[in-house]
């Protein structure tokens, strides 16, 4: 997906067993933020980060997903042992993270692999993606700021 693309309606199924649409977030802005796998160093600073700032998005009137291949109960396990208060999309079968686009070859350790790159997606009211932020451009530690600053 690009910017000016509508995300999908059903968005998955999150750590919680609940079904998350894009119908459930109408007329609130969205950080969709697709993650490798779920209690990693990378991933936690990163969701952390988010978490940390919550309020302060939420002032700015974003809500907060996470997605990433991981299963129900790893996701509820993440969201537990970090207190994450936030959706956490299982996509085990990587249904969103293909059509989001961020489901691809990357290279880790020299090794190629597939799997899910790093991505944030800033999506407006209306379900549209306003702002992509990939890979490269992501700092884990600081990736709230980094939207912060974006959105300002």
């Amino acid at each position: 997906m690009n910017i000016g693309d509508k995300i999908p309606e059903i968005l998955g199924t999150d750590q919680n067993g609940n079904e998350i649409k894009a119908s459930d977030f109408k007329g609130k802005k969205v950080i969709m933020f697709c993650y490798p796998k779920a209690n990693t160093s990378g991933c936690t600073a990163e969701a952390c980060s988010l978490q940390q700032h919550k309020d302060e998005l939420a002032k700015k009137g974003y809500s907060i997903i996470g997605v990433s291949k991981d299963k129900q109960s790893a996701q509820l396990k993440f969201a537990e042992n970090h207190h994450l208060e936030f959706p956490l999309i299982a996509d085990t079968e990587t249904t969103l993270l293909q059509t989001l686009g961020c489901w691809g070859e990357k290279v880790f350790c020299g090794k190629k692999t597939i799997g899910t790159l790093r991505t944030t997606y800033l999506i407006n009211e209306e379900g549209v993606i306003e702002q992509i932020m990939g890979p490269k451009e992501i700092k884990t530690k600081i990736h709230a700021e980094q939207i912060l600053e974006k959105i300002s």
